[in-house]
Parts: structure tokens; C-alpha cells; sequence
């Protein structure tokens, strides 16, 4: 799960309350359909005006879905009859409003996938496809990897990890009833178009005995777990729409990542790897967490493509803890 900063914006306003004078409708010439260009210069007008950032872009993909052409096919499509116009006004009034857009088209892009997503589940952003395409690239390493991803949500990380390595074993973790229905939704539609079958445990990631049968045995473990701190004030789209258990990892946001890298220590084999997503704050902290547990070795930071501190990996210790280091999850507790 990853935040993003974005202004905070109140109020559900709707397209009629922006609409500009400048932009009227002009139904393409003989016909009642009005221009996809015409629609969209308006509606970003109206996203820009509730302090949605891309608004042209999302204004773009409002039309595309509603027209069901790809978004790069916009220009050439016929235009929106008075119903689709109706229906992407709608659409627009409830994105001015600070509803996601992929709660609005019921789909979002990670990598190479399209999920299912909506109420209940964690909405994957474009900064984890960094952390899944580094435990991609591990896996690769291996003849038959073991993969794990904790606190899967929507599947995005275990769905890509099973779509690109092929030969991998993917086992996704996640505990919420409502996210794991959109995770076996996902998995389902994922193994029906013929990528290979991930295996869905239920289960609490901080669980000193999670997963008993796989200790020492998994060649990657991959985390995108709740980690924003309690204080921080996160965008309208992220307060209103995206489960709390998904955001928020205590009064400091470590408080789901100390038990996991403890608990990764334990099911990683000699020499896996584990990388484990945070807060842009944590770029120290869970590095040193790493190091001090005493179990893993090659401990490094990764930025996102912002210049963010977003991820950390680290391998797991062949020879044992470093003597007189204490466990990861002891650390910073009092």
C-alpha cells in the first residue's frame, strides 16, 4: 500500500456546478453525439476545479471507459450519445467529489494486469510495481521460486509475480474477509486467462506462527503492509474509500513491519530475499530495523521514480544473527 500527497479537498461537487460557458455542447455535426474532446476539455475543468491532480488524464479515461474504446483511441471514437453523456457527467461529478477513479471503473492497472477493486480493498498504486518488480527479478534467479506476498489486498503483488515468472509457487497472505474476496476474485479471473494459480491463505501477518510450514523454505517474501502513521492526514480519496486496516500502521506506521521482518527472517531460506514496501519517512528506520535484527545482510534502501524513499530489501543472513543483535521486532519497543 502506498500513500501519495495530494491537497485535501472537501465537498462533493457536481458537473453542472462547473460547467463553463466557453465549452458548450456541440453534438457532432448531424447527429445527437457530442465530441469525446468537447466532454473531456469540461469534465477536466470540473476535476481540476475539486483539486484532482491529473485531471485531463482522468477526465481521458472517464470517456474511454464510458465509450469502451482504449483511452488512445479516444479521438476517433464516434461520440457520446445523450445516455453515455448522461452516465459520464455522473461519473465526473462523483470523481469531483474525491471518489478514486478505479472505484468508479471497477478496475486498476498494475504492471501488466488489470484487478478488480472497489470498497473493502486496498487500491494498488503505481510506486509498488517498483517492490514487485524487484521480487520479480529475484524470483527469476531461481529455478522454482517460492514466492510469498503479506498482506496481499487486491493481489496486485502475487498476481504479477505469478503472471512473469511463470514457474514461481506464489502463496498470498491477507486477513480482511472483504479484501480477500477481491483477492480470489482476481486470482480467479488471473487462472482463468491462464496465468498459473497463486494459493490464497487467510491469515494475520503479524502471527509469530504464520505460514509454520514454509519456515526456511521461501525464496522471496515481498510486503506492501499498512505503514502511514496515525497523525498524518492522508488525501480524500485514501480517508473515504480505502480500508483504515490497509493504511494505517500505528502511532509510527511500524507497527505491522516489525513482526513481519521478524516472521520473514524465519520463513526466508538462507539467502532469500525479502522487500518490504514503508512510508516516505521510513527511509532510516526500517533499514536500521533490518540491520539490527541480525539475520540479513545486503540491507538497501530503493527511491521511487519521485525521489521518494518507498522500499527496503535486504537477504537473508546464511551463517546466522550477528552475535549480540537484537530481533527486529523487539526493536524500538519499550
Amino acid at each position: 500500500m502506498c500513500v501519495g500527497t495530494h491537497p485535501l479537498v472537501v465537498g462533493a461537487a457536481t458537473l453542472h456546478d462547473y460547467v463553463v460557458t466557453s465549452l458548450p455542447r456541440h453534438p457532432s455535426e448531424g447527429t445527437e453525439r457530442e465530441r469525446p474532446s468537447l466532454a473531456v476539455a469540461r469534465a477536466a475543468r470540473v476535476l481540476a476545479d475539486a483539486g484532482v491532480a491529473s485531471a485531463r488524464a482522468e477526465a481521458e479515461q472517464l470517456a474511454a471507459y464510458v465509450l469502451d474504446v482504449p483511452r488512445g483511441r479516444l479521438a476517433l471514437a464516434d461520440g457520446f450519445d445523450p445516455g453515455q453523456r448522461d452516465r459520464f457527467e455522473a461519473l465526473v461529478a462523483r470523481r469531483a467529489g474525491r471518489e478514486p477513479l478505479q472505484h468508479l471503473t471497477g478496475r486498476a492497472g498494475f504492471r501488466h494486469l488489470e484487478l478488480a477493486v472497489g470498497p473493502g480493498v486496498f487500491t494498488p498504486r503505481p510506486e509498488t510495481e517498483l517492490l514487485a518488480g524487484w521480487g520479480i527479478d529475484r524470483a527469476r534467479r531461481r529455478p522454482d521460486p517460492l514466492v510469498v506476498d503479506l498482506c496481499s489486498g487486491s493481489g496486485a503483488i502475487a498476481l504479477a509475480v505469478a503472471q512473469e515468472v511463470p514457474a514461481a509457487r506464489v502463496v498470498a497472505v491477507e486477513r480482511s474477509p472483504a479484501a480477500l474476496a477481491w483477492l480470489r476474485r482476481n486470482a480467479a479471473e488471473r487462472a482463468a486467462a491462464g496465468d498459473r494459480s497463486i494459493e490464497v491463505v487467510a491469515a494475520d501477518v503479524t502471527d509469530p506462527r504464520l505460514l509454520a510450514a514454509l519456515v526456511g523454505r521461501v525464496d522471496v517474501l515481498l510486503c506492501n503492509p499498512p505503514y502511514v502513521p496515525r497523525a498524518v492526514v492522508v488525501p480524500p480519496e485514501v480517508a473515504g474509500h480505502d480500508p483504515d486496516e490497509a493504511v494505517f500502521g500505528g502511532a509510527d506506521g511500524l507497527d505491522v513491519i516489525r513482526p513481519v521482518l521478524s516472521r520473514a527472517a524465519e520463513l526466508l531460506r538462507p539467502g532469500g530475499g525479502l522487500g518490504v514496501e514503508h512510508d516516505d519517512t521510513h527511509g532510516a528506520a526500517v533499514p536500521a530495523l533490518l540491520a539490527a535484527d541480525g539475520r540479513y545482510a545486503e540491507v538497501e534502501e530503493h527511491r521511487d521514480l519521485a525521489g521518494r524513499a518507498r522500499f527496503a530489501t535486504a537477504s537473508r543472513r546464511a551463517d546466522g544473527p550477528r552475535p549480540g543483535a537484537a530481533p527486529a521486532w523487539q526493536t524500538g519497543s519499550s
